[in-house]
């Protein structure tokens, strides 16, 4: 392993057994929605997170959009996390797509305290919009990867209830989330009305979210793929990927974290550095760093790591499919090569 790359999970690259189930994938037209390998990963999906139904998607981005737009109208409000990747790394959708105002709260470790969603719930009036939807995001990516407790989306589920509105989750990495609490995906989708799952993320694949939820949301979420530009052809061969993420790589997700635990005990103890520990709950490791981010980015680039600067005197690493304990190893040598000539310049 020349190089081990750190900076995200969604650069891991298909496995031979992606490639072998591509070649073999039986194909249609998803946009006339004969293409039997996607209608296939589409049951299988829903079956998993215990939903009537889902959509394939290209990205996570257009799965979460379409997700606020089939469960609000224009003018409506969304209650979301601070920091959530909806806001963060969306593009504004929530405002383009959907015309929504997006109300935002502060969280703890990504799980917002379910009496302030309640407290800032808003009736619709002559003079305020009406709150529809409430949004979360299990595991929660700049967080640090951190896991929402099932106990808080039983509670988020109540809420949401008594006021008659809906839930989506944004669980890009929700395989993870279920991982890391030693249940069942389903056990933590029970909770919302929506969730969108990435594929291409932890899970290997090279394109691809699903939606999942209701069957009559999920027909009226076709439309709004098509009408986002998101209808493909023979899909299948990305969504023959996707079978493969689904039912072989799943518990592996499990040696991801191992290796992120692993290297974050490495690094808590290296001077010039700090590491939440209880925020290290998945596959991701944020760091605080003495000197500012983008220097341990170029110096740990030297010594062929890489990973991404998250703010001044922050760093990021992801552990995936694609670094094994070698490159484990590899990327602990880095530090404590770098934080050693540190000591001694």
């Amino acid at each position: 392993m020349s190089i081990v790359d750190l900076r995200s999970d969604t650069v891991t690259r298909p496995s031979e057994a992606m490639y072998e189930a591509m070649r073999k994938a039986p194909l249609g037209d998803d946009v006339y929605g004969d293409d039997p390998t996607v209608n296939e990963l589409e049951v299988l999906a829903a079956k998993m997170l215990g939903k009537e139904a889902a959509l394939f998607v290209p990205s996570g981005t257009m799965g979460n959009q379409i997700a606020i737009a089939v469960q609000t109208k224009p003018g409506d409000a969304i209650l979301i996390e601070e920091e959530a990747h909806i806001l963060y790394y969306e593009a504004g959708g929530p405002a383009m797509h959907s015309g929504v105002v997006s109300w935002t709260l502060p969280s703890q470790s990504g799980a917002v305290d379910p009496a302030l969603i309640e407290s800032h719930i808003l009736k619709r009036s002559e003079h305020t919009p009406g709150t529809t939807l409430l949004c979360a995001e299990n595991t929660h990516n700049r967080k640090g990867g951190t896991i929402i407790p099932l106990a808080t989306m039983a509670k988020y589920r109540e809420i949401v209830n008594r006021h008659g509105m809906r839930f989506h989750l944004d669980g890009a990495r929700v395989f993870n989330a279920a991982v890391g609490l030693g249940v069942p995906v389903r056990d933590i989708a029970q909770y919302a009305d929506t969730v969108n799952f990435c594929l291409s993320k932890a899970l290997r694949s090279p394109v691809g979210s699903l939606l999942c939820g209701p069957a009559e949301t999920i027909k009226e979420a076709r439309f709004w793929r098509k009408r986002m530009g998101g209808g493909m052809r023979q899909a299948g061969l990305l969504a023959a990927c996707g079978i493969v993420s689904l039912t072989q790589y799943v518990d592996r997700l499990a040696d991801d974290h191992r290796r992120a635990k692993t290297i974050a005990d490495e690094i808590s103890k290296m001077h010039g550095l700090e590491v939440d520990l209880d925020s290290v709950q998945t596959n991701m490791v944020f760091i605080t760093t003495e000197e500012p981010g983008a220097w341990w980015v170029d110096e740990l680039h030297k010594h062929d790591v890489w990973c991404a600067a998250y703010g001044p005197n922050r760093i990021r690493l992801v552990f995936h499919a694609d670094v094994d304990d070698a490159g484990l190893e590899k990327a602990k040598t880095a530090f404590a090569s770098i934080t050693n000539a540190k000591a001694v310049s």
